[in-house]
């Protein structure tokens, strides 16, 4: 046991957790002399939010969907139940006591369907709407991949001999009402972190509701909230792979090498594309108190992973990462009357403004505006608000490819860049990049995204 010392707050994604035992050897206990100072928030395992809410990617309905449908959802929960206590199974030869573990989960399964069961009954009695009830139902599933995972993983070390905590945030039958960061101090105060491994839920309840400010980002914001109120010196994020030059699943592993340092500008350019290195509104806290952020392959320990600051920048011009997305649509708005007009494109941001859109790129021209919005927000209701103001309104869907770095501030990178997609046959559609130069921003069409980012890849980020 190590003596009181600096704090560090570490997040485990899903995927990771999935693989419990080798975090257990990469991770918790990799230095058995240097354990303690650190508090662990933990992700459901791999899927089960998705089997809880909905699947973040393909939006394949999950229980609360289900539920919110007047469908019914038991044989979903009953199905769900089989799952984890098989995990739990999967778990009994690292340490987990699966009779104790299928007991906290079943109970806590139970106790909710009972709630839904509840909620089922006061909507037929017409007193609440639907918009009253859903976000309380969704907070409730949504809690239960996090108390699953976070018990497990407390249980697990405490079997092995070591002491440790379940911090349950879940405010599980807790009547008393408290904000997300009252709860968070009121657990922690207790807590002695230089003498217990703390394995805390990524999910928090809080009368402001954290999935309704945060929806699937919840687990992030936790513990951005867990660093910045116990004054962590750094926030560590264990993924299944490296912050990365570009996507390995495109690149190929022996092609791509992990970041090393970057800044929190380029952690926002990543998210703005929805490559979130950290969910956005969890990392503005970390920022604002000075705290670092790591990112770590839980798979690859021996690398110190890429460190994320808020004041470094690249001593020499270097592009960092290739990214983008292919689930966007370019809104082309033409007017003849926007020639010279004063505040012309104010009308289009109201619009989006209206319907809850923030757009991720936008191109002028003396007629044309060209803005970039995600797939799901391109919806018949916002396109007809804007026909019914501007002159020509026409969507496409394409792609948006990104050559970003903490200093990208060298000439000619621009035309090296366009004459590498040129090499390839890909038109550029629209190109944008501001005068910090951190984000060389390309439109291509959508069949030539994932070509797009090899060429870019080769011709920027290969020295």
């Amino acid at each position: 046991m190590t003596a009181p010392g600096p704090l560090r707050v570490e997040k485990i994604g899903g995927t990771t957790m999935s693989r419990f035992d080798e975090v257990l050897n990469n991770v918790i206990l990799r230095n058995k002399d240097d354990i303690y100072n650190r508090i662990y928030v933990v992700s459901a395992y791999g899927g089960i939010t998705n089997e809880l809410l909905e699947h973040k990617k393909t939006g394949q309905p999950g229980i609360y969907q289900t539920f919110i449908h007047g469908e019914h959802y038991e044989p979903a929960i009953e199905r769900l139940q089989k799952k984890l206590r098989k995990i739990n199974l999967d778990f009994e030869k690292i340490g987990l006591n699966v009779e104790v573990a299928n007991s906290f989960i079943c109970e806590r399964i139970e106790e909710t369907v009972k709630i839904l069961r509840s909620m089922d009954n006061v909507l037929g009695s017409g007193y609440l709407t639907k918009s009253e009830v859903m976000p309380a139902a969704r907070e409730l599933l949504a809690s239960i991949g996090e108390m699953h995972s976070a018990f497990n993983s407390a249980n697990i070390l405490q079997n092995r001999g070591y002491n440790s905590t379940f911090v349950d945030l879940s405010g599980w039958q807790d009547r008393v009402e408290r904000s997300i960061d009252e709860r968070i101090t009121y657990t922690f105060k207790s807590l002695d972190p230089s003498s217990t491994i703390c394995v805390a839920t990524g999910y928090t309840k809080g009368t402001e509701g954290i999935m309704r400010e945060f929806d699937r980002g919840y687990s992030e914001v936790t513990f951005s909230k867990i660093a910045v109120q116990l004054k962590a010196v750094e926030a560590v994020i264990h993924k299944e792979y490296h912050l990365c030059s570009c996507d390995p699943l495109i690149i190929g592993k022996d092609k791509v090498h992990p970041v090393g340092q970057t800044n929190y500008d380029v952690a926002d350019q990543l998210a703005d594309v929805g490559m979130e290195a950290i969910h956005p509104k969890a990392s503005k806290p970390l920022e604002t108190a000075g705290i670092a952020i790591r990112m770590k392959n839980a798979f690859d320990p021996d690398h110190a992973g890429t460190l994320i600051t808020t004041d470094f920048i690249c001593p020499s011009s270097k592009t960092e990462i290739i990214t983008g997305s292919d689930k966007v649509t370019c809104l082309e708005i033409h007017d003849t009357r926007m020639v010279g007009e004063v505040g012309f494109d104010m009308k289009i941001m109201e619009v989006l403004q209206r319907y809850g859109v923030s757009y991720i790129n936008k191109a002028t021209n003396a007629n044309t505006i060209d803005v970039i919005i995600y797939d799901k927000d391109c919806k018949k209701s916002l396109l007809n608000a804007l026909r019914a103001i501007f002159e020509d309104v026409n969507t496409e869907r394409v792609a948006i490819v990104c050559a970003i770095g903490s200093n990208i501030a060298k000439p000619g990178i621009l035309a090296k860049a366009a004459e590498a997609l040129a090499s390839e046959d890909i038109n550029i559609l629209s190109v944008s990049q501001t005068s910090r130069q951190t984000n060389m921003r390309f439109t291509v069409k959508r069949e030539q995204f994932i070509a797009a980012q090899k060429v870019l890849h080769h011709a920027l980020c290969v020295e």
